[in-house]
């Protein structure tokens, strides 16, 4: 079993910023990568930003620039900074926990609302 904690949702007004932590435990061994999706009401969930455990990342284009992934290895836990925030970047966030080899298999936080006011 592996559990997936987030916390550091909230509300914010457009151009402030938010963080929000994964804290990963169980059985978290062969999780190689960790990171942030978000749903939209009506859309389909998306990813935000991935990071390996070697620090590789991948950011989504619409992200670039204003949010920051980071991991700390040490505590199973990552990170989404959150600046520039916009009224579009308004969704659930859940945090995924990823096995990533000849199979790929995915664990997911319960979700954290952030809500951008304009």
């Amino acid at each position: 079993q592996v559990q997936l904690v987030e916390s550091g949702g909230g509300l914010v007004q457009a151009g402030g910023s938010l963080r929000l932590s994964c804290a990963a435990s169980g059985s978290i061994f062969g999780i190689n990568t960790m990171g942030w999706y978000r749903q939209a009401p009506g859309k389909q969930r998306e990813l935000v930003a991935v990071i390996t455990r070697g620090g590789s990342i991948i950011v989504a284009d619409f992200v670039k620039g204003r949010f920051t992934i980071s991991r700390d290895n040490a505590k199973n836990t990552v990170y989404l900074q959150m600046n520039s925030l916009k009224p579009e970047d308004t969704a659930v966030y859940y945090c995924n926990g990823a096995v990533v080899s000849n199979i790929r298999i995915d664990y997911w936080g319960q979700g954290t609302q952030v809500t951008v006011s304009s």
